[in-house]
């Protein structure tokens, strides 16, 4: 087999425009969460809990998987174990080596939960790959709405208490002083990321579902200093990789998740390499000295 004859099936256009119609609704989906992804992957980075996005997914994971087993709905199991997740990591300590010290222990334990649930389903196979590699052009109105109102949170939420959000994530012991509620903004913004997170896993899977919570706003962070700038970018290219990657998708009629990621990474590349200009030529000195206090 050639290299030609590989890269057609890997990426190929046959029927996309036939196919495009059918998926509409899976297009919605992930424009919906990649505005979400895109919103909340900021403040991600900003409070260092890039690992616990990974966490989180897993005990997602292990939720979907021990619903699918019991018939029931996939994406109310997976949005508990997210939110039990996140809720659990809110409670249990700020500390960074805390907090890194039990996502490692919910890692393991979250997918071998679910690996095993998998494991013990009778059902058709593609529902318990789906779980760990995405399989979203399935998806259902239920779904949709679902996805939808929790966009509208992470909106709503960032419009309200962005600021304050913010303020306790570069530094929480001013904020504190300050009368910000930094404990209960901490417990407010894990549940939300839990909400994300679940809904991502229906996308990529549970295995890659920092390609949109994290990879979009560290590309933003690469090319803008500033918070708004970085949220408006971090949107923008999660909305690029979630749907560019479904659209990808079709003509091969692959899982959705390697073209996901790929074109997530391809825009981090493009923001690296720009990122490299910013600090050579002095832009990002003259971006942060404008930005204001």
């Amino acid at each position: 087999m050639t290299l030609l004859e590989i890269l057609h099936q890997i990426i190929n256009f046959n029927d996309v425009s036939r196919l495009l119609p059918v998926v509409s609704s899976s297009l919605l989906a992930g424009a919906l969460l990649g505005v979400a992804a895109g919103m909340i992957g900021p403040m991600v980075l900003a409070r260092d809990l890039s690992f616990a996005v990974h966490g989180i997914s897993e005990l997602s994971f292990a939720g979907a998987g021990i619903a699918l087993f019991l018939g029931w709905s996939v994406s109310a199991g997976s949005i508990l174990g997210s939110v039990a997740a996140a809720v659990l990591l809110s409670a249990m300590g700020v500390r960074a080596r805390q907090r890194n010290s039990v996502i490692g222990i919910f890692l393991p334990f979250g997918l071998g939960v679910g690996m095993l649930f998998l494991a013990l389903y009778r059902g058709r196979t593609s529902n318990k790959f789906s779980l760990l590699t995405g399989q979203i052009v399935s998806v259902d109105t239920q779904d949709v709405g679902v996805l939808a109102a929790i966009t509208v949170g992470v909106i709503v939420m960032t419009l309200i208490l962005g600021k304050p959000m913010w303020y306790a994530a570069v530094d929480p012991v001013s904020a504190r002083v300050h009368g910000v509620p930094t404990r209960a903004l901490s417990l407010l913004f894990m549940v939300v990321l839990g909400l994300v997170s679940a809904m991502a896993v229906q996308l990529v899977g549970a295995l890659l579902v920092m390609s949109l919570l994290i990879t979009p706003a560290a590309a933003a962070a690469r090319v803008s200093a500033r918070p708004i700038m970085q949220i408006g970018l971090s949107v923008l290219f999660a909305v690029v990789s979630a749907v560019g990657g479904i659209v990808l998708s079709l003509g091969p009629g692959m899982p959705i998740s390697p073209y996901v990621t790929s074109v997530s990474f391809l825009i981090y590349l493009i923001c690296w390499g720009i990122g490299g200009l910013r600090v050579k030529r002095g832009w990002g000195r003259r971006e942060v000295a404008a930005a204001p206090a």
